[in-house]
């Protein structure tokens, strides 16, 4: 006669809080958890800045019309721009050149009391080559009238004054083309360049590659 023989199979135990395994599990959920939210919450740290919408000369004044705005991470350095949430003041005006789509430092900005350059029409008819271009480097030669029709000796005048921006045109006429090139000068060095164009100087504007940045 044959005997069964039934095997009990081990009972599974209810899985309790005390349970160091559990609690490792738990610990270890809830640390990837935090490190994601902190992850995504880094990414995200970013501000809105205003950029300039085109070139900004010096000496213009800054509306919100001139200016787009863009999100950019800064950390450290966003006090040296112009945040939205500080906003622009009014009346603001371009101490430096600001090119397009460049962010604006709080530096370039300030009360037009402030500005020590100013622009100032210099009409040649001479090319300019075309690596001179507004925030580029030249030399201002003038040539005064001698006493006959020839000039005497050039003199340097301006060394590396900035180009704050240029037109081209035409002579009455319409026989030779102009060009108008609005050259930043500082203050004490503006009755030497004003003089010598009321005194029919000739005037002469020679780009300067090594011009070191004001």
């Amino acid at each position: 006669m044959s005997q069964s023989v039934s095997i009990a199979a081990p009972r599974l135990k209810k899985p309790s809080w005390k349970d160091p395994r559990l609690l490792i599990g738990v610990l270890m959920v809830l640390g990837s958890i935090s490190g994601v939210i902190a992850l995504v919450g880094s990414a995200d740290r970013t501000t809105q800045v205003y950029s300039a919408r085109e070139d900004i000369a010096v000496g213009q004044v800054v509306t919100d019309s001139d200016l787009s705005i863009v999100k950019v991470r800064l950390d450290d350095v966003e006090p040296s721009y112009v945040t939205v949430e500080h906003g622009l003041a009014v009346g603001k005006v371009a101490l430096q050149r600001v090119a397009k789509n460049q962010l604006v430092p709080q530096e370039s900005l300030g009360s037009p009391d402030a500005l020590d350059r100013k622009p100032v029409a210099v009409t040649l008819e001479e090319e300019l080559p075309a690596q001179a271009i507004p925030g580029a480097r030249v030399d201002v030669w003038i040539a005064m009238p001698g006493s006959s029709s020839a000039f005497e000796e050039p003199q340097l005048l301006l060394p590396s004054a900035e180009i704050a921006g240029m037109t081209t045109g035409s002579t009455t006429l319409g026989s030779a083309k102009t060009t108008v090139v609005m050259v930043l000068v500082a203050d004490e060095q503006m009755p030497k360049l004003l003089g010598a164009q009321a005194n029919k100087a000739k005037v002469s504007v020679v780009w300067n590659p090594a011009g070191s940045v004001r």
